[in-house]
């Protein structure tokens, strides 16, 4: 495989924290290519032999900010089982209900525009339903959970101009965690 050239910005970068627009269709030949990257860039940095190729940080999902796109697109990719990866692409997404209960991941969230280590905890929903549109320009609805859920959230954040530190109690990096359930 070949790694897309893509360029992930650093949180350094102002436009990380401006609220991205919403997509107008039909989509161009370069956002349909970029979509394509983006999904192509993290598979390969799922995979091990790829990722230690071009030394890559894993990665789950993308928003089109993070390369430098104020636009409301963001892409997952999900490795459910060795090997297999299911595509998530997601434009002008909108949350339309969530659940009450919260969750966090254990061992932190990361994020690929983030190149440091950071304490503390983000909570989440554990389920939500997302209406959104595809790179055809149909409606669809999705409802996630758990790791999904963490993952549409966070990208959610980054088309609202929110990187995931931005929600983490500073004076109390863990508060609550014992009123959220650890995934």
């Amino acid at each position: 495989m070949e790694l897309p050239k893509i360029k992930i910005l650093d949180e350094k970068n102002k436009i990380l924290h401006q609220k991205s627009v919403e997509v107008k269709f039909p989509l161009s030949a370069k956002e349909k290519q970029d979509i394509k990257d983006m999904l192509l860039y993290l598979k390969m940095s799922q995979i091990d032999e790829e990722r230690e190729k071009y030394d890559l940080r894993a990665g789950m999902g993308l928003a089109y900010v993070q390369i430098g796109v104020l636009k409301r697109i963001f892409v997952i990719v999900d490795e459910y089982e060795e090997g297999k990866f299911k595509n998530y692409v997601v434009i002008n997404p909108e949350i339309k209900s969530m659940s009450e209960e919260l969750v966090y991941v254990g061992e932190g969230e990361g994020c690929l525009s983030i190149n440091r280590d950071v304490e503390g905890i983000v909570p989440r929903h554990a389920r939500i339903t997302v209406d959104a549109y595809d790179e055809e320009g149909n409606p669809y609805t999705i409802r996630v959970r758990e790791e999904i859920a963490i993952a549409f959230q966070h990208e959610i954040d980054h088309l609202d101009g929110i990187l995931f530190p931005d929600r983490i109690d500073k004076k109390n990096p863990f508060k609550d965690a014992e009123l959220m359930r650890e995934i």
